[in-house]
């Protein structure tokens, strides 16, 4: 996984958090620089780079009668509006979009007092000037500032402090070090910019596979029968269950998509699925299952294959110690928390979890389920077809073309850091260094939506290409990717066939790609291999020569959208 190279500008000594920050053992590796005490409005460009290397990262975390003259005087019960306090957020709020140029990803702790720190008291929320009615306001006018930011990303520093209790603020640490807080607030804080980092190069996981018994209800199924299960009811443990569900449900509605791996009788765990009134989730909710007495390691690898997903970005949850040990050995990609014996633990245990943590949330996302089972049709309907080019003319294929949008950025961003293994380069960047590098290159990027007869797979594909920087009769293929739930249905060819009219347009003699191989991306390769394209020396670059068109494939229907408010 990437190492990360960031900076830490605070109002207070921040070297504490820093030193955590590096030495955390879990990924990413982080490597970051404490900036100078209470300079955190210096411009990031004007602080070192961490190792001498660009930022991936800013933390910029200030206490807020540090930002602001006018909170400072509210705490000392001296005059100060509302109007004040939220003028100082919004300077504040400028002086860090100076900063933002060098560091792809800005955090920013939201403000916090100590708890010892009462305010009017009783009165601190029903008064105009009470300390935690105006902080709040001041948080909120910072979040609204940025709500429409695609890299600045307030922190809720709030839910560390409820996290570490007594042990949040020390205030000998404060007199001896000016650090204000203590070692959990920290942990706390970089275990959330770490899951941020992780999400921000599409680390984070996608599919959530669970046991049943034990698991998603109490009792063991096969021996009590649906009627005899706990969910549910005037029963704490089955309402426990049921909350569980609920969470998990949430999850799906987010995007996480959901699987069974269960060592029972098949038809007796689906007739509970389907038939206990009390069940939340219901069998659509679920992309697949294995429910037969095989080893679950085996089974988990079958179910991600048929998926076509990475092992890495699967999670397990079974209440068997055994079970999650034998996943764990077998398949060490694959995640699997421990996992607490009360029951009632289970929905927060879930809700703590960090590992689905993504920087964008895009229509796809709440639908994947629901592309999924469309998948799942179309896998039946293959097997009616005697080939799969009859299987190709039958599903009524159509591909949207259409150049970048802001609409559309967030989605592109998302496919371009998190697609592995139908993708050239594998290059990842976030919103605004891909706008400034369309914008330097004057390259064309191309969205590809897909649908067919059994639905719409979405927002699939990404094309760039731009004008080669050391052949001026070339043009130069830079993204091709292509969500791995679109594979084999020669999507792949009208995405060169893209490129290659863009060249021809341009003049252009040849269109060049180079395929950066990695441990995953070896269905990118062989596509290249088997495209028509020539195979140029040993480094992977594959050249079409535009004095030949390529043609669409015959099954697809191609519909160009051209846009009239394009990024270009």
């Amino acid at each position: 996984m990437k190492s990360f190279h960031g900076l830490c500008r605070s109002s207070f000594n921040p070297a504490t958090f820093v030193q955590l920050l590096n030495h955390d053992g879990d990924l990413p590796v982080v490597q970051a620089e404490a900036g100078e005490y209470g300079q955190w409005f210096v411009p990031a460009a004007a602080g070192p780079a961490a190792d001498g290397k660009p930022l991936d990262f800013l933390v910029v975390w200030t206490l807020p009668e540090h930002i602001s003259p006018a909170f400072n005087r509210l705490l000392r019960f001296e005059p100060a509006t509302l109007e004040a306090c939220l003028q100082d957020v919004d300077d504040f709020c400028q002086a860090i979009l100076k900063m933002s140029g060098p560091a792809p990803l800005i955090f920013l702790p939201l403000w916090v007092v100590p708890s010892y720190h009462r305010g009017l008291g009783v009165l601190d929320l029903s008064r105009e000037h009470g300390v935690r009615r105006v902080l709040a306001d001041m948080n909120a006018r910072l979040c609204r500032n940025f709500s429409g930011s695609t890299n600045v990303f307030p922190l809720n520093a709030a839910r560390w402090i409820e996290s570490s209790g007594k042990r949040a603020f020390q205030p000998k640490l404060w007199y001896m070090t000016k650090n204000p807080f203590g070692n959990d607030v920290y942990i706390e804080a970089l275990r959330d910019i770490k899951a941020a980092l992780a999400g921000s190069i599409g680390k984070s996981r996608k599919l959530l596979v669970l046991d049943l018994d034990d698991t998603l209800w109490g009792e063991v199924v096969g021996e009590v029968g649906w009627q005899g299960i706990r969910l549910g009811g005037h029963d704490y443990i089955g309402e426990a269950f049921q909350d569980f569900q609920r969470s998990l449900k949430a999850l799906k509605n987010r995007g996480v998509l959901l699987a069974i791996a269960s060592k029972n009788d098949e038809r007796v765990a689906l007739e509970a699925i389907q038939r206990h009134p009390e069940m939340i989730l219901k069998l659509e909710d679920f992309v697949g299952w294995r429910i037969n007495w095989n080893d679950k390691a085996a089974n988990i690898v079958d179910l991600v294959r048929t998926l076509n997903l990475g092992l890495d970005s699967v999670v397990f949850i079974d209440d068997n110690e055994f079970e999650r040990q034998r996943v764990r050995n077998a398949v060490p990609e694959i995640f699997v928390p421990d996992w607490p014996a009360d029951k009632t633990q289970y929905a927060a245990t879930l809700m703590g979890l960090r590992c689905f943590e993504t920087l964008q949330l895009s229509a796809e996302d709440a639908a994947r389920t629901a592309m999924y089972q469309q998948e799942n049709e179309r896998a039946r309907a293959r097997l009616e077809h005697g080939s799969m080019e009859e299987w190709l003319a039958a599903a009524g294929f159509t591909v949207t073309v259409t150049p970048l949008e802001e609409v559309d950025l967030a989605r592109v961003v998302q496919l371009i850091n998190k697609t592995n293994q139908m993708n050239l380069s594998t290059r990842r960047l976030t919103e605004p260094e891909l706008k400034q590098w369309q914008e330097n290159t004057g390259a064309a990027i191309w969205s590809l939506r897909v649908a067919d007869r059994y639905g719409d797979s979405g927002l699939v594909g990404v094309v760039s290409v731009m004008a080669d920087t050391e052949d001026p009769e070339a043009a130069r293929i830079v993204d091709f990717l292509l969500s791995c739930r679109v594979f084999g249905r020669k999507i792949e060819d009208v995405m060169l066939h893209l490129a290659v009219e863009w060249a021809r347009s341009r003049q252009k003699t040849k269109v060049l790609a180079t395929c950066v191989p990695t441990e995953k991306n070896g269905v990118c390769l062989d596509f290249w291999k088997s495209s028509g394209c020539e195979c140029r020396g040993n480094d992977n670059t594959f050249s079409w020569e535009t004095q030949k068109a390529h043609a669409l494939p015959a099954h697809i229907q191609f519909q160009e959208n051209v846009p009239a408010a394009a990024v270009r």
